[in-house]
């Protein structure tokens, strides 16, 4: 029986109010907001945050794959599954591989996850995530969101059980960017509704209807993507099922989030659903893809750290146009008059790996003192070459005194800089993300966060950062 065994969500906790960006050109309306990926998040770091958010440390040693499927990877040519299996400290013999170019992406990897696990891989796991960009003063700009999800798949201890599946596959441009495309760009909208979206989703959900015997009123949720929320809801309607069913696009919270849309829905209908209820997944992208779920009793067993309901809750909605412009690198700025970052060593990082990625200290054998980074000589007892690996990466720290620097250059100043100590022992010099400002405090609590950290010669940097505990 495979299926479902853990989930998880990823929502950034900056969001912008659709009527600002309606306001920088005099426009009327506007409504709703959009999820906003942080100027140091891309989809990389938060497929990371998902999949933190659904696994706890006893799934890690059983993960035997890892997909990453995303419209918007941080390389044109090198995988990022890669990296994410070393910020999760999954075990070396892991297959990974990415999945993009496509909006079914998720979906491409979730089946293939499902196959996996059948022919005998003990559980696989799937991130998907996007941060796709429209061009200013576009529809694109006031529709795309950011954010990510995480599944699970195994055969024990299933929360949701995979019943059926049907997929269908065909050519058509609708929407696209080439090689060349820094935005997101689309053919007429009409056409590609009533020759892509409508006639393929219809194909695919009627073809597992048919396989099945189900009909629309056995499914409790609908988890339908879709261009934008109005054709969901048209189309549920016109596949059987009631506005009750449909789960929502999340169009008017966070935005539509490319690949990773219709798995945040999916989160959401799990975190819904009760034993025995079903779920049809449904993905669209030059075909679809159709899934139906059903849930167990282990749906109450076990739920993600947060999930989408956790993260929708936790934002700051105060960003100006101006500053999202910066975010998405769509507004230059001035240098900092201070010679350029250099490219980051190959050598060094593969070296430093474990600290880095993993987010690995020590831990002397001989007194138990944690420190980081990594050490030789214990700075408690003095005791040299008798360390073991320590993560620090989920434990909980506070902050015990900060710094907040209006001089560096940064998108987003002040750049805050914390000394935390952790629980059990350790303290660490860390930046300060997602905070409030007014709100800062000594002795507040903070946790891990994978993000980027700068890039220079086209190589992306990434390491552990802090932000306040939600």
């Amino acid at each position: 029986m495979v299926g479902i065994v853990a989930y998880g969500a990823y929502i950034p906790y900056s969001r912008l109010e659709k009527r600002r960006i309606a306001e920088a050109y005099w426009e009327k309306g506007g409504s709703g907001e959009k999820a906003v990926a942080y100027h140091d998040e891309d989809s990389l770091s938060m497929a990371v945050e998902a999949a933190m958010d659904a696994l706890v440390e006893q799934d890690l040693p059983h993960v035997d794959l890892l997909y990453f499927a995303s419209t918007t990877p941080p390389y044109k040519e090198k995988p990022a599954a890669a990296l994410i299996a070393a910020a999760l400290d999954l075990k070396r013999d892991i297959r990974s591989a990415d999945m993009t170019d496509s909006l079914r992406a998720a979906s491409t990897a979730m089946l293939a996850a499902c196959d996996a696990v059948q022919a005998g891989a003990k559980t696989a796991l799937v991130t998907t995530a996007d941060c796709r960009v429209g061009a200013a003063q576009g529809t694109f700009e006031k529709l795309l969101g950011d954010g990510a999800a995480a599944f699970l798949f195994g055969t024990e201890d299933v929360l949701a059980v995979v019943e059926a599946t049907s997929s269908v596959s065909q050519e058509i441009t609708d929407q696209w960017r080439s090689m060349s495309d820094s935005f997101l760009r689309s053919w007429e909208e009409r056409f590609g509704v009533q020759s892509g979206y409508q006639p393929m989703v219809r194909e695919a959900v009627q073809g597992l209807l048919a396989k099945t015997g189900v009909a629309p009123q056995d499914i409790r949720w609908l988890v339908l993507a879709g261009p934008q929320e109005r054709y969901q809801k048209s189309m549920a309607a016109a596949l059987g099922f009631s506005t009750e069913q449909l789960i929502s696009g999340h169009e008017h919270v966070i935005g539509n989030c490319g690949t990773a849309q219709a798995p945040l829905m999916l989160v959401d209908a799990l975190e819904r659903a009760r034993p025995g209820e079903r779920i049809l997944f449904v993905t669209y992208g030059a075909g679809s893809d159709a899934v139906l779920f059903r849930a167990t009793e282990n749906i109450r067993q076990r739920r993600p750290k947060r999930g989408y309901a956790g993260h929708l809750s936790s934002k700051r909605n105060d960003i100006l146009y101006t500053t999202y412009l910066k975010w998405k690198n769509m507004l230059p700025l001035e240098p900092g008059r201070r010679p350029e970052i250099p490219r980051p060593s190959a050598p060094a990082m593969l070296r430093n790996q474990p600290q880095i990625l993993g987010g690995y200290g020590t831990r002397c054998t001989a007194c138990g003192t944690p420190q980081y980074p990594r050490q030789r000589v214990c700075i408690e007892c003095g005791t040299v070459d008798q360390m073991e690996p320590y993560r620090f990466v989920g434990k909980k720290a506070k902050i015990v005194t900060y710094t907040s620097d209006y001089l560096t250059v940064s998108p987003d100043p002040p750049t805050t800089f914390v000394v935390v100590d952790f629980d059990g022992g350790g303290r660490m010099i860390a930046e300060l993300v997602d905070y409030q400002l007014d709100a800062l405090h000594v002795g507040m609590e903070v946790e891990m966060t994978f993000r980027h950290l700068y890039e220079a010669g086209n190589i992306h940097n990434y390491t552990w950062k802090v932000r306040p505990k939600r």
